[in-house]
């Protein structure tokens, strides 16, 4: 196997899912076992059903229970929501650190440290449970300068509209 790396794809542009989505299955067609674990961006039934039939190579995973946006939610639905948003990124701890996969995507991961879900710590302690191997891809908006010596690669997406 290739040696694991950490790329973000950060920036204001649209595309920095797609992004690492793409990453994903170019390394699901070489033969590698690919898990999506998207936060904050509701229930989509039309891209659920798209990704069912890429399984068992690749995997999506939303562990939010809303049908719209995280910050579309009220105080009080974003507040039950967080235990679901931490349930998914200990999922993601757990398939590094048992091997459960050889490439993760944590989309939208960085979006959960703007929103105060969680601290650089928690992003920080997943990113560690990678194993030499596995490869990590992460997306958001901001990438934290504290997280940039944990990471690889930064790709940073911007849009640039052209008349």
């Amino acid at each position: 196997m290739n040696e694991g790396y950490v790329q973000i794809f950060c920036g204001c542009g649209d595309g920095k899912s797609s992004a690492a989505v793409g990453k994903g299955i170019s390394y699901a067609i070489e033969g590698k076992q690919v898990i999506i674990v998207q936060f904050m961006k509701g229930k989509d039934a039309q891209t659920s059903e798209f990704f069912k039939r890429l399984e068992p190579d690749i995997k999506l995973f939303r562990f939010e229970k809303m049908d719209t946006c995280f910050e579309e939610l009220t105080e009080q639905k974003k507040t039950e929501e967080v235990t679901n948003i931490r349930n998914g990124l200990n999922y993601a701890k757990k398939v590094l650190s048992t091997g459960e996969c050889d490439v993760l995507v944590l989309d939208e991961a960085l979006g959960l440290i703007d929103e105060g879900i969680i601290g650089m710590e928690e992003i920080v302690s997943v990113i560690e449970a990678k194993s030499d191997s596995e490869i990590v891809f992460l997306t958001g908006i901001n990438l934290p300068k504290e997280l940039e010596k944990y990471v690889d690669y930064v790709s940073k997406i911007e849009t640039n509209k052209r008349n």
